[in-house]
């Protein structure tokens, strides 16, 4: 079992790392980023493709994920009280458990795209909550990535990673640079580029899943005003749920679900689908 460290000084130099938790442009700064809650710590530890670096836990949360932490000697595993925690994150941590993890090289989003069949693509999509929950969405319909556009909540935030129940762990993900042009790009590389938009001329998203696209990527955008105009024309299909004329549009996680779900329907094995209720999140 790896090494256990007891500290019971906040000001302990060892957990600096960690006070980073409210301030993630100082964690990005370092190279890092912080899981949050037993449930995602435990997913950083046995199924991404993310190093470790350093556990933090409370006496109680460290039996939850004891069994799960690997024999080596360069993971950093701190077990403090639920009042050093506090102190050190400046907020009550009720799970006790946090992890501090390498973020990855940069990965070129042609290297994902090259072996892919079906991507998410995101524009101005903001609010982490949002981003996490797209993420969590891709990975259950099976999706083989997401390719992230301008001014989007990053996600490798801390309130992402908690969103997506650690998807954003396991899902590759790729900043698509340039934009607009490599969105150009993907439609003249044969990519079914669909964006979803609530304008009247969209085709209906049944209509199009109904259709033969060997490679489709669902393009979503901002939470108030949608995919940008640049991103519309670039787009070789704009895709819209049908709702009714009362409500003007969906919140943007809910939208992403709902279009992954009917572009992979008969796709996802029948005994790979699982029920995975999520709460609301905020309207589009």
């Amino acid at each position: 079992m790896v090494a256990v460290t007891h500290i019971s000084d906040p000001a302990d130099r060892r957990l600096d790392d960690f006070r980073a938790v409210r301030e993630p442009e100082l964690a990005a700064s370092r190279g890092l980023f912080i899981a949050e809650g037993r449930l995602v710590v435990r997913r950083l530890l046995t199924q991404s493709r993310l190093a470790t670096r350093s556990v933090l836990v409370t006496p109680s949360a460290r039996q939850a994920v004891e069994d799960v932490m690997p024999s080596r000697p360069d993971l950093e595993v701190y077990v403090a009280p639920q009042d050093v925690m506090n102190t050190v994150t400046g907020f009550n941590i009720h799970r006790g458990c946090l992890a501090t993890g390498v973020r990855p090289a940069t990965t070129g989003w042609r290297e994902l795209a090259t072996h892919a069949r079906r991507l998410v693509i995101l524009e101005h999509v903001g609010d982490a909550d949002n981003v996490g929950a797209i993420f969590r969405s891709a990975a259950a319909f099976d999706a083989d990535g997401v390719l992230i556009g301008p001014t989007c909540a990053d996600p490798l935030y801390r309130k992402a990673i908690r969103t997506s129940m650690g998807a954003a762990l396991t899902l590759p993900f790729a900043y698509l640079e340039p934009w607009p042009a490599a969105l150009y790009e993907l439609t003249n590389d044969g990519w079914a580029v669909a964006a979803l938009t609530p304008t009247a001329d969209a085709v209906p998203l049944h209509d199009f899943a109904a259709s033969s696209h060997e490679r489709v990527a669902l393009a979503v955008g901002h939470e108030g005003t949608g995919l940008s105009e640049e991103a519309l024309r670039a787009a070789n299909y704009h895709v819209g749920i049908p709702i009714r004329a009362a409500v003007d549009s969906l919140n943007v996680a809910a939208a992403a679900a709902i279009a992954l779900y009917e572009v992979t329907v008969g796709r996802v094995p029948r005994a790979a689908a699982a029920t995975d209720g999520d709460p609301a999140n905020r309207n589009r």
